[in-house]
């Protein structure tokens, strides 16, 4: 990867986690961060159930089969318009078509197993 390292998609529960991360997902995103010229700080990448269950316990909601759990997902922290409008136009020009978003952060994934949708959190 051009514009990442491999850690940053640790699970902070699992050293060498973001291995887990699928190589689809990551190319897509490295073109994404190409197109966009700004940096995208990594929130949250690959997720062990555990970590994912805390997550949601934290939100006060039931954990969900998150694309997190598969390497197919990560939360982008994004909190101002300006870098929100030029990362959403770039993961999308790159063919992302599951975009979740946030005050905080953007949440993008390609799971095969999932919709295709936008909403807001």
């Amino acid at each position: 990867m051009k514009h990442f390292n491999i850690s940053e998609f640790d699970s902070s529960d699992l050293i060498g986690s973001g291995e887990r991360m699928n190589k689809e997902f990551l190319k897509m995103l490295d073109d994404a961060r190409d197109l966009a010229g700004i940096s995208f700080k990594i929130n949250s990448g690959y997720r062990t159930e555990a970590k994912n269950n805390a997550i949601y316990k934290s939100l006060g909601k039931k954990p969900i089969n998150s694309a997190h759990l598969k390497g197919y997902a990560a939360d982008i922290h994004c909190n101002n318009s300006q870098d929100r409008l030029i990362i959403l136009n770039a993961l999308i020009k790159v063919g992302f078509k599951r975009l979740g978003i946030s005050k905080s952060f953007i949440h993008t994934d390609n799971d095969p197993m999932k919709v295709n949708a936008v909403w807001l959190y």
